[in-house]
């Protein structure tokens, strides 16, 4: 099997390195002090995971799962954490559908890792301590804001991961300047908000990604984040303020929400 190299590094920070690395070479060089920056500086060779390929593909998902591929962006997402053969991965609230776990699971037990899944999370989740190379949150964040679980929580993602191991986020993105614990009752958090409470716990931000971005996401909906798909909910429960077919379309074509893909690690 071919192993994914994951890029750790965007294009933004390569650059900068390159050029300090240039700028601090001697005047004199050796035939053999060239060969060596030369390789320093020849970009990583990307190969595809096949095995996470197939498991995305595979029609054991659901086909509901399938049909939001190209909203969720799995691969994309997947190895932007850093995802490779044989780790373990710890996620947290999977739920039932098992969105992210119903890719996961398979490219573990196909590569020798190993999925754990922790519904309850408390500040013990259950695992070795220092024993995860990676522990997943998806859309969780706005619970756990409203109930000030938050700090506590990060604190155990941060026992549970190895070092240098990885916190993969991804969540409902609110706009800055609010307060979370407002906006989390609509489904939304901002960055700043989980980016804070990271570092507070002891983790670095070590790069955020737009591949979740949805701009045509104002955040305004009358049943919250809940109002977009795939939920799409479309009157309260007593079935009052319903959407009239027109406003259903209006928010159906919105899609899925604007989220933050952050990836986290902690220190070695």
């Amino acid at each position: 099997m071919r192993r994914l190299i994951p890029l750790l590094l965007s294009a933004a920070v390569v650059l900068p390195v390159a050029a300090v690395a240039q700028e601090a070479m001697p005047p004199m060089e050796t035939p053999a002090q060239q060969a060596a920056r030369r390789a320093a500086m020849t970009p990583p060779v990307l190969e595809e995971d096949q095995a996470l390929l197939t498991a995305i593909a595979s029609t054991a998902r659901p086909a509901a799962d399938r049909a939001r591929d190209s909203q969720r962006h799995p691969y994309e997402s997947l190895t932007f954490w850093g995802l490779t053969p044989g780790q373990t991965v710890v996620e947290i609230q999977p739920g039932q559908a098992g969105w992210w776990s119903n890719i996961l699971k398979p490219y573990l037990a196909a590569t020798d890792g190993r999925w754990i899944g922790v519904d309850r999370p408390a500040a013990d989740l259950g695992v070795p301590e220092a024993s995860a190379d990676m522990v997943l949150v998806a859309r969780a964040f706005h619970n756990w804001a409203r109930q000030g679980e938050t700090p506590v929580l990060m604190g155990a993602f941060f026992k549970a991961l190895k070092p240098g191991g990885v916190l993969a986020v991804e969540q409902h993105r609110g706009a800055e300047g609010l307060n979370a614990a407002e906006t989390a009752a609509t489904g939304y958090v901002s960055e700043s908000y989980v980016i804070h409470a990271a570092r507070e716990a002891g983790f670095v931000l070590e790069a955020r990604s737009e591949i979740n971005a949805n701009p045509r996401d104002d955040h305004d909906h009358p049943f919250g984040v809940w109002t977009l798909p795939p939920v799409r909910q479309s009157a309260k429960r007593d079935g009052s303020e319903a959407l009239t077919p027109a406003q259903r379309a209006e928010f159906d074509a919105i899609g899925e929400s604007d989220r933050m893909t952050l990836r986290f690690r902690k220190p070695e």
